[in-house]
């Protein structure tokens, strides 16, 4: 049986319903759901005939939230220590992650998994890797409160964030009940639903520009469809948008070994015994910039998650040549945020 077909099975066996999620859900129907203004000169079609939809250029948001939300994602007084900010394990000059294996907490206590970024998480269905976390809103109160994060509690923040005349000026004109759980949540999730980093090259090919990528790189599109990679990755997010089992086609974990809680994934928030090792799709989006990959960090280049993914969601072994078209192609969704393309720093 040849690799292609192989690829073909797996994509309609695992994800029957998944291949079609893209039309049904392009953007989350949750709460964190951003208001998209289409642009213009959008061509929809080009839109349309494809998996993967581009990253809208604008979206509509009340812009003193997103200042507030702002000032609080860099305030460390949000930490019981006063030493970490949201910023300091989403930087955004990091690809919106802090690029390592597990993120340091309060007292130098090592998360569990490695953070995801928090740019285009406005995209996401769910937060966290397990999804445990329905909306933004919620997954803000999250690591406030992990005691190998942040460490803190609500009543301990709002005493602090009240000690400042100037959060408490801004916090009253935007909302009636003043400095709240409720309100700093509200104000960190809508800067966090600012975070889209549109036109990226592949983007602008999406919407008609066809010079927009090289002919490698189109190449690269091409067998990532082929292969089955969009059956899991597609939508505004390139992935975001489901639940995955890590090892559909080989043990991953048992080749792997020291096999801990967090590795048990979507299983640890609902029990089911059918979601042990499910962790939600990740997105592609400005993948080139976010290494190391995957929840555990075990793949340290593209070339190496790659592989891995190749091998143990789609069961078949690529080329040298296969692996370069593909982080070409992958190179491509490097976008921009406030106008600026992102860069490794």
């Amino acid at each position: 049986m040849t690799r292609s077909r192989v690829a073909l099975i797996w994509a309609g066996c695992v994800c029957l319903v998944g291949g079609v999620l893209w039309r049904l859900f392009p953007v989350p129907s949750t709460p964190q759901q951003v208001t998209a203004q289409t642009p213009q000169w959008a061509p929809e079609q080009a839109v349309i005939t494809e998996p993967i939809q581009p990253i809208p250029v604008r979206v509509t948001l009340d812009q003193r939230k997103v200042a507030l939300g702002q000032r609080l994602f860099h305030d460390p007084q949000l930490s019981h220590d006063n030493t970490l900010a949201c910023a300091s394990c989403h930087d955004l000059r990091k690809g919106g992650t802090d690029r390592r294996a597990r993120s340091i907490g309060i007292n130098g206590a090592l998360g569990e998994v490695n953070a995801p970024t928090v740019y285009n998480a406005a995209f996401n269905f769910k937060q966290f890797w397990d999804g445990r976390a329905e909306t933004l809103e919620e997954q803000a109160a999250g690591p406030l409160h992990n005691p190998k994060e942040m460490g803190a509690s609500w009543p301990e923040v709002i005493a602090k964030l009240t000690q400042d005349p100037g959060y408490v000026q801004t916090f009253k004109k935007l909302y009636p009940d003043g400095i709240s759980a409720a309100s700093i949540a509200d104000a960190i999730a809508a800067f966090e639903r600012s975070l889209i980093t549109p036109n990226a090259r592949f983007d602008r090919f999406l919407r008609g520009d066809q010079e927009a990528l090289t002919a490698e790189e189109r190449e690269g599109y091409r067998l990532f469809k082929d292969l089955g990679c969009v059956v899991c990755h597609q939508g505004v997010n390139i992935g975001g948008n489901m639940f995955q089992t890590m090892g559909k086609m080989a043990d991953y974990f048992a080749n792997r070994g020291n096999i801990a809680t967090a590795d048990f994934g979507r299983y640890n928030v609902t029990g089911d015994e059918r979601d042990r090792y499910k962790f939600k799709v990740p997105t592609l989006r400005n993948i080139a910039l976010t290494a190391p990959y995957f929840h555990d960090a075990t793949a340290q280049t593209l070339e190496e998650a790659i592989q891995t993914m190749a091998k143990y969601q789609l069961g078949v072994s690529l080329t040298a040549r296969e692996v370069e078209l593909l982080v070409a192609y992958l190179n491509t969704l490097t976008g921009e945020y406030e106008g600026k393309p992102l860069e490794a720093p």
